[in-house]
Formats: structure tokens, sequence, C-alpha cells
């Protein structure tokens, strides 16, 4: 399998859940993966992975992706492929919110993703091409009661549509995917709730809540050149829960 071959790729949170699912699967189409992740012990289990190379990166942190940016070009002479997959949650309702929970998920979700364009998109832009996707979430889409969560992603949405357009005059394609409820470390609190789980899968036109690997499987369509002529899509991976 080699739709990605040749193809240089860093993945934020790409240490566990949907973007250690994105690296594995990336990797084996023939990219040269950078997992990029706070957690350096979920690091040191993806870098025994052949083709995937851990480094230590805070999405917030200017100083940090300007590190890494130059670390991956020195080694590998260009970046391919962006997947802003960082994030946190929170379920506190808009009673519950206050300025530190806002600000802790918008820089996070928000800051983090725009700092990743910021920097990976002109270094795409002087090789003419390249691909980002960001992840947002189906809640930016519906009122689904997750708040600062719900709005942090729906600064993604924006600015995703913002760089669609900025950078595709350069030959570089800016897409965004809305998860559903994706079995991760991150929705664990939620299956710990069998009313809750139950709820979600009864309001789910397919019954169940997603896998990590289909989400993947979505982002490699979008970075590859398969979708060469996509750029500033939306698409949501949730099982038909926007649908309802």
């Amino acid at each position: 399998m080699s739709r990605l071959k040749e193809k240089v790729a860093i993945i934020t949170g790409g240490a566990s859940g949907i973007g250690a699912s994105v690296a594995r699967l990336f990797a084996a189409e023939g990219a040269v993966v950078v997992a990029a992740d706070i957690n350096e012990d979920a690091l040191s289990t993806v870098s025994q992975e052949e083709n995937i190379h851990g480094v230590k990166l805070d999405v917030t942190s200017d100083e940090n992706w300007q590190q890494v940016i130059r670390d991956v070009e020195k080694e590998h002479g260009k970046i391919d492929i962006l997947i802003n997959n960082a994030g946190v949650t929170s379920e506190k309702t808009i009673s519950e919110v206050d300025y530190k929970d806002w600000e802790l998920l918008s820089r996070i979700n928000g800051f983090g993703t725009m700092l990743g364009m910021k920097h990976t998109g002109p270094a795409m832009e002087k090789n003419g091409s390249g691909s980002i996707v960001n992840l947002s979430s189906v809640t930016s889409m519906i009122g689904m009661g997750l708040n600062s969560y719900s709005a942090s992603k729906g600064s993604v949405r924006a600015i995703s549509k913002a760089a669609a357009a900025q950078f595709g005059r350069n030959g570089v394609r800016v897409n965004a995917v809305f998860p559903g409820v994706i079995e991760t470390p991150m929705s664990k609190g939620l299956e710990s709730s069998a009313s809750a789980l139950e709820r979600i899968n009864r309001m789910t036109p397919l019954g169940r809540l997603g896998k990590p690997e289909e989400v993947a499987n979505v982002l490699l369509f979008l970075a590859s050149d398969e979708a060469s002529y996509v750029t500033g899509a939306e698409i949501a991976i949730d099982g038909g829960y926007s649908a309802m």
C-alpha cells in the first residue's frame, strides 16, 4: 500500500487515540510520520513502530512549532501533510464554565490548530503543494451541549475555511472533519455512563460509536493526492448523528 509514498506527515496528538490510529495508517501507506504529542510516555510507545518518529510538542507554543518545523525540514527536506488532531474536552455546562475553562479549551483546540497552520502552511507553500486536515467536532455543528468545547471546535471550523482560501492559491489544501463520539481515551468518561451511551447510540442512525480507524480512513483520503481538488470541505464522521 503506497497512497502516501514519499510523503512527510506531521500528526499532532499523534501518540494516542485518533492520532495514533492515523499515524499507523499513514505509515502503512508509505508516509514518513512525525507523531507530535505532549505525552512523552505515549510517544515512547508509538515511536517504536516502523516509520513513526515521536517528537514532543506543545501545540500552543510558537517556539515549539518553529523547532519542530526546522527539525522536520532538516531531516526530511519537506512537509507534505499536517493533521491538526491534538485537543482536550470538557462537559461543563454554560452555567459551570468560567474563564479558565474557556481559555484552556480555546488555547489548545483553537489556537493550537491555528499555530499548526501558521508554521506549516508556509513550508508547504514554498514547495507548491500540501494538505492540512483540521479535526473539528460534530458538536460545533449541532447543539450537543458541550459548550466551551463546542466553541473551541467552532473556531477550528471557521479558521479552516479562511486558511483554505489563503493557502489554496499556492497549492496547499485545507479541509476540516467533524468526528462524532469516537471510541478513544477522551471518550472513556462518557462510555462509563450506560445511559449516556445508550442515548447517543439511539440518536445515531448507524447505532454505535465510531472507531479511530474510521476517522483515519477519511483523513487518508484527504491527505492523499486522490483529494487533489478538495479544499475548504467539511466532512462529518459521525454515523449520521448530525443528520438527525
